[in-house]
Order: structure tokens, then C-alpha cells, then sequence
């Protein structure tokens, strides 16, 4: 006789005791002091020119976004998002902009931001 309740899945039981044996998984996903610090400058930059006025910051289970805003009651102008599922593909940094085209994706978080950075315009 076994002690699983007939409602029970014997499959999600072996799924959720192999999740146990892995370790402990993370509950959210976050900016480290390096990212933010960079994402910050940047932002702080396109204040000062008068580009941006509002943020949010949004830690998820899958993925962590800093979305910026020209007004606070408006949609998100571009989202800066860290989805560590896709390290090993196309890689975990994107700037997605208010429609949500993806502007660029990539491995490294300066090159990424890149694509909404205009330190060096042309005169």
C-alpha cells in the first residue's frame, strides 16, 4: 500500500524530490551591484539631459527588469531585462523597447546598453 494520496501525480512527486536533491533554488532574480551601478549611471545621464524622469525596478522569480518611463503615468519607454535562462543562448541581457521589439540581446551588460547610450553624438 502506498502513502501518496490517489490526487497526487507520482510523476510532480519525483519532479519536486529531484528539485530538493539539486539545492535550493533562488527565489528571485536580481541586479548585482555592478549591473545597477551601471544601469544607474546611465540613467542618471539621460536625466540630466532631461530624456528620462521615472524608473521601476522589478525582481521575478525568472527574470529581474528596470523599466524607464518619460512620464510616471506612461508605459515603460525601454525595459532593461537579466533573464538567466538564456546565459548559454543569446545571453541574459536585453533592452526591449515600449512595443516590445528587442532592441539588442547579449552576454555583457555594456555592450548591450549600448544601443540607448548616446555618449558620443555627432555634431
Amino acid at each position: 500500500m502506498s502513502s501518496m494520496s490517489e490526487d497526487a501525480d507520482p510523476s510532480e512527486n519525483r519532479a519536486a524530490a529531484r528539485n530538493t536533491a539539486a539545492g535550493p533554488l533562488p527565489s528571485r532574480v536580481t541586479f548585482n551591484r555592478l549591473e545597477l551601478s551601471r544601469i544607474l549611471n546611465l540613467y542618471g545621464r539621460m536625466v540630466a539631459d532631461g530624456e528620462w524622469r521615472d524608473y521601476a525596478i522589478d525582481f521575478l522569480k525568472d527574470r529581474a527588469v528596470f523599466s524607464v518611463f518619460r512620464r510616471a503615468s506612461e508605459v515603460p519607454i525601454y525595459r532593461i531585462e537579466k533573464d538567466p535562462r538564456l546565459a548559454r543562448k543569446q545571453g541574459m541581457y536585453s533592452v526591449i523597447s515600449a512595443t516590445g521589439l528587442i532592441l539588442r540581446r547579449g552576454h555583457e551588460l555594456d555592450r548591450v546598453l549600448l544601443v540607448i547610450d548616446r555618449k558620443l553624438a555627432v555634431v
